[in-house]
């Protein structure tokens, strides 16, 4: 008797927010004359690399969930050999890959699943999140991979895949400072070439420099941010403030300063629109437009930069309220 173990769907998009099935049945061959109790396993490896850790063990009507993953994961158990798992409250770092394996004394088999988010803006059209270059405080390529990872993380995103920034560069992103990617690469898109970004005659493309090591190489990121569950808006205020006092004032209009990710889905998802620069949660200053105009930078649609000014100068602020919609 041979235990087999397979996905109906090796890979499944879903949204933040949302809730997600990852299919995976068992069965043995030939069929046993009596039910077999096993061990079900998933586990996860995130869409930006690392360890892979554990999401649920079950064994019968038994289960346990671990880290992030508890209380939002369960086994579905619908018919026999059904041990597809159910994901609620899905957050942006969920992506990954997901092993289910099924474990009858020393046998064993798994099948695995990939989970992607992504958002539809149009009935016929799935377009991926929005993804943005960010920098270090202290400017242009001082982020290492580890560091590149932790800084997407603060900003309420993750490290943009290559499919995630070749989608937006096929949207017009041109961009010509390299940044890390999901899978330790380092790239950069231009639409319109020109001397300083590889030369004038290239053709446009994602430009990737050779495959690097993760850890001495220093660079920008990119990163990848999905729909919002709250609300980003610019906070009315009578005067403009430091950044502690921009910390507060969101605070006491019971909400958070918002994160440049935040920012940047709030831009392109709500179509947030405002000529006022105000402070974000990293300490950068920057500020969405829709519609270029006249005195409102360039003339294409963005999130505009002041960099990181000293903490102490005065501007707006946006803020994040995570209970409005």
């Amino acid at each position: 008797m041979k235990l087999y173990v397979d996905s109906a769907e090796p890979s499944v998009l879903s949204v933040r927010g949302g809730n997600a099935t990852l299919q995976c049945r068992f069965w043995y061959e030939p069929v046993p004359s009596s039910p077999r109790e096993v061990r079900v396993k998933w586990s996860w490896l995130p869409a930006a690399g690392g360890q892979e850790t554990d999401v649920i063990v079950a064994f019968g009507t038994r289960f346990r969930s671990f880290g992030d993953f508890r209380g939002r994961v369960q086994l579905r158990q619908d018919f026999p050999g059904d041990a597809a798992l159910v994901l609620n409250k899905l957050w942006l770092n969920d992506t990954g890959r997901y092993r289910c394996t099924v474990v009858d004394g020393l046998e064993d088999q798994s099948t695995v699943v990939h989970l992607e988010l992504q958002e539809i803006s149009h009935p016929s059209l799935i377009f991926y999140g929005v993804v943005f270059p960010y920098q270090h405080p202290h400017g242009r390529y001082h982020l290492s991979f580890l560091g590149a990872q932790q800084a997407c993380k603060e900003q309420d995103s993750t490290v943009a895949t290559i499919t995630q920034l070749f989608q937006s560069w096929k949207e017009g992103m041109n961009w010509c400072n390299a940044g890390w990617l999901a899978d330790g690469t380092v790239q950069y898109p231009i639409s319109q070439s020109r001397e300083p970004c590889g030369g004038a005659r290239l053709a446009p493309g994602v430009r990737r420099y050779d495959r690097l090591h993760l850890y001495p190489n220093h660079y920008d990121v990119f990163c990848f941010s999905s729909l919002l569950q709250g609300r980003v808006y610019y906070l009315q205020s009578s005067h403009k403030m430091n950044l502690t006092e921009a910390h507060h004032a969101c605070q006491e209009d019971g909400a958070e300063i918002a994160k440049v990710g935040q920012l940047y889905s709030a831009w392109k998802f709500t179509g947030l629109e405002r000529c006022d620069a105000g402070w974000l949660a990293d300490g950068s200053v920057r500020y969405p437009i829709t519609r270029p105009r006249s005195n409102c930078g360039p003339s294409e649609p963005g999130v505009r930069s002041f960099g990181f000014p000293p903490p102490q100068h005065k501007h707006g602020v946006y803020c994040y309220n995570q209970q409005e919609a």
